[in-house]
């Protein structure tokens, strides 16, 4: 009796342990420990209104991001939210369209999202981001 007394309190102090020592599992926690970040360059592009490959209408003022080729991947990523960083500076945009001429980590963005990160002269800048 004595063997099953000690072992039962070893076996319960050892789960105890394990369910203390496990991190809480939070959503925002995992999507950014999953999410790869890529670094490429942003170009400001204007939509005008027009439609976008995702099939809405876009406007200049909308945070509407153009994804390369090498991540379109048949438009799976339309609607879905990016964060853009830039000299510490970030945007949450809304991947509406293609931008068929655009290098693997290279992204464009409306007029409006380019001005909340720089000033529209500059025309490119070098930029962090990540599917959220």
């Amino acid at each position: 009796m004595r063997f099953s007394i000690l072992f039962f309190t070893a076996v319960t102090a050892f789960f105890a342990v394990g369910v203390q020592a496990s991190p809480v599992d939070s959503p925002e926690v995992n999507i950014i420990a999953r999410t790869p970040y890529f670094h490429g360059n942003a170009v400001c592009y204007y939509p005008n209104g027009n439609y976008g490959a995702c099939g809405w209408v876009l406007q200049n003022s909308d945070f509407v991001i153009a994804l390369s080729p090498a991540h379109w991947d048949n438009g799976v990523h339309c609607g879905q939210h990016l964060n853009v960083t830039y000299n510490g500076k970030n945007i949450d945009g809304i991947v509406g369209d293609i931008c068929s001429a655009c290098a693997p980590d290279q992204i464009y963005i409306s007029s409006g999202a380019f001005e909340a990160l720089a000033p529209l002269g500059v025309g490119v800048i070098p930029v962090v981001w990540n599917f959220t």
